[in-house]
């Protein structure tokens, strides 16, 4: 079936001109390395052996130290002690684990809370955040900032030299976090002064004069308010903006400090949350590399068939892989549940083998780590009823241990497959780009115009179609190029400078593909709306004009017309008016506008320009756009079921099931099976090798 296969040249590339350098951390032959947390300080010193030692036993490759731990470094200012993780670290070192060392920013100790308490986050009600908990501490304080940098500083000119650190994790799932506190407002007034210069210029980007909201200083903008009702929108944009600027710089200026004291061959990264909104991701400027957090069955996600919250949502690792993988030199995953977790809003025992699942997943995407919160489940504290590796008495193994267990293992059999690195042409000619900016999800959920339009699922709708097609996908920045891909995806991009649209109109005119969703050009840079007919500035590409949009209440679903498919829509439709070499593809039904384009496809230079109005109801028609289109493109591709995400790296094939039913896999020709069967069960998984 596929028989022509080409070899994979570079398999992380750093596209991010931020990203520090393209290192070779970790060892490519070695594939991915498995790691867990450990809390020494949680537990008697007398455990600390027989507790690294089963580590080491069941295959963990290196550990994670200092989280939150900052009380424990500097029990009173100025005072530090690393006496006890330095036992923690040789006994490591005694069982060949490396150790990665982290900051302990998220939990200040309270005696600095208490001498310096305008360090605690305040809120726009005027309360204040409390010692006790954790990310209480505002990256916005001067004095935090500053004074968190000298136990850093001390940590790192510690264990800078220490061959036994393989890197850093500074803080702990950073976000960003509003402050309404003194040093909050100065520094946000003086972040417009920066990025505006002179008042004007920001009043004009503001659009001050609606509703009298002018200024003539910086010094009489506030922090908005939020829960006031008509606060001006740009003012909130960059407030946003301002905020996860300040989370990314302040964990720059944590690697700066690192780095003056740490060898070259110590890394550093973080841990975020794959928060699709987030700046932060993706703008730091001096990490080495970023890293994720998942968690998957939580209470959050139904998943596939009855059962399937026990599995999880199947997208959700797939695009955390695909975002961040653009994004950094390399990535890794910081925190993988190991099983049952205990803050969710129903804490539900994963299926047998999702544990497997995931961690082959993420193995699937191209990360180079993964690591797990935590070996010991904890007996007190917070997170109590957490799972670990092993459970509280420190010896037996969890079922999520033994999976994680098995799946070392199973690295461990690949290690020793020789492999050329190979893909099938066929995989590699459907790769897509989805090109997203943050702003926009920021710019449209705070002015959505219609209370059931999702960003985010508008956007998976289209993931998800080119996952079912076993497309390699990933997400991908103005600033970067489009021109390997032969297809480029654009959803909801409603804001859109001059230079952008000159930049897709030369992606098609040489040869490019690109497919545009609604909500997309309605807007410059700035948030404001074109002075001009709707949306005029893509007229060219898209080969026809807007005529206006609709919004329908969630009772009165309509429909489009597809190849006389019929399709639910109800959040938003640009109802389009096509040039007359413009194909239309689908048409609205059921309204005063029935007709009228609701899908339209365009030739212009050697490319095409595919523009879909309507946001569907379940994500079918989006589906069915894109799969006329791959074929009119001669594109093959695949048709998998919901549920089931097939990737290749390394010259490994992978195929995992997250559905309620098992697939029956049809493999490539000349391939050998590594691991499971060709029949894939619920929570299964398929590995297989190129020959």
């Amino acid at each position: 079936m596929q028989k022509i296969y080409i070899i994979l040249l570079i398999l992380f590339v750093g596209l991010n001109s931020n990203a520090q350098n393209n290192k070779e951390y970790f060892s490519s032959k070695d594939l991915t390395s498995v790691g867990a947390y450990y809390y020494p300080e949680h537990w008697d010193e007398l455990q600390w052996d027989r507790d690294l030692k089963k580590m080491a036993e069941m295959g963990f490759e290196f550990t994670h130290f200092a989280e939150f731990a900052w009380a424990q470094l500097e029990p009173e200012e100025g005072v530090y002690d690393f006496k006890w993780l330095d036992k923690a670290v040789n006994i490591a070192a005694k069982y060949n684990l490396k150790v990665i060392m982290c900051t302990s920013t998220a939990t200040p100790p309270v005696w600095l809370v208490r001498k310096y308490p305008d360090i605690l986050i305040q809120h726009e009600d005027g309360t204040k955040d409390d010692h006790g908990s954790r990310q209480h501490a505002s990256f916005s304080n001067n004095y935090y900032r500053e004074y968190s940098q000298k136990m850093i500083a001390e940590l790192a000119k510690h264990y800078g030299n220490d061959d036994r650190i393989i890197g850093w994790q500074v803080d702990n799932e950073p976000r960003g976090m509003r402050d309404y506190g003194k040093d909050a407002q100065q520094r946000f007034r003086d972040w417009l002064k920066n990025k505006y210069k002179t008042v004007d210029v920001l009043n004009k980007a503001w659009g001050t004069n609606f509703w009298s909201g002018t200024y003539s200083s910086f010094s009489e903008i506030n922090i908005p308010q939020y829960s006031q009702w008509g606060m001006n929108l740009y003012q909130k944009l960059d407030h946003s903006r301002f905020v996860d600027e300040e989370t990314a710089s302040f964990l720059d200026d944590q690697a700066l400090t690192i780095k003056k004291y740490a060898k070259p061959e110590q890394w550093v990264t973080t841990n975020y949350i794959p928060m699709y909104e987030s700046r932060c991701i993706g703008g730091n400027k001096e990490l080495d590399f970023i890293s994720y957090t998942r968690y998957m069955v939580y209470g959050e996600h139904k998943g596939i068939g009855s059962k399937g919250y026990r599995v999880g949502e199947y997208s959700r690792i797939a695009m955390a892989n695909d975002y961040f993988r653009p994004l950094t030199p390399l990535y890794g995953v910081m925190e993988l549940q190991p099983g049952q977790v205990n803050w969710g809003s129903i804490n539900s025992q994963p299926l047998p083998g999702a544990v497997h699942l995931w961690l082959w997943h993420v193995f699937a995407g191209g990360s180079q780590f993964t690591c797990t919160y935590r070996f010991r489940a904890p007996i007190y504290g917070y997170e109590q009823y957490h799972y670990g590796i092993v459970g509280p008495d420190g010896v037996t193994p969890t079922p999520g241990g033994l999976e994680y267990q098995q799946f070392i293992e199973e690295i461990k059999t690949l290690r020793k497959e020789s492999s050329l690195g190979l893909m099938p042409k066929e995989y590699v000619n459907r790769k897509t780009a989805i090109l997203y900016d943050p702003d926009n999800t920021v710019a449209i959920n705070q002015n959505k115009q219609n209370s059931v339009w999702d960003t985010e699922q508008h956007v998976l709708k289209y993931y998800k179609a080119l996952k079912s097609f076993g497309a390699p996908v990933d997400f991908i920045r103005e600033n970067m190029n489009f021109d390997k891909y032969p297809v480029v995806v654009v959803p909801a991009y409603q804001q859109m400078s001059l230079e952008l649209i000159d930049k897709l109109e030369t992606y098609v005119e040489n040869g490019g593909n690109l497919v545009m969703s609604c909500r997309t050009g309605h807007q410059d840079e700035q948030g404001h709306l074109w002075e001009a007919k709707h949306a005029q500035p893509i007229y060219k590409l898209i080969g026809a004009e807007i005529e206006f949009y609709d919004l329908l209440r969630p009772y009165a679903a309509d429909t489009v017309v597809m190849d006389n498919n019929r399709y639910a829509w109800t959040s938003w439709g640009d109802i389009l008016k096509p040039n007359k070499n413009t194909e239309v593809w689908a048409s609205y039904s059921g309204d005063f506008y029935s007709g009228k384009p609701s899908v339209i496809f365009n030739s212009l230079g050697k490319g095409t320009v595919t523009y879909v109005g309507a946001d569907s109801n379940d994500g079918v028609f989006e589906h069915d756009v894109l799969r006329k289109l791959y074929d009119k493109l001669n594109i093959d591709i695949e048709k998998y079921p919901k549920g089931i995400i097939v990737e290749y790296r390394d010259g490994f094939g992978i195929a995992m099931n997250y559905s309620d039913k098992p697939y029956d896999m049809v493999l490539p020709e000349k391939t050998d099976v590594l691991i499971g069967t060709k029949k894939i069960p619920t929570a299964g998984v398929l590995v297989w090798k190129i020959k």
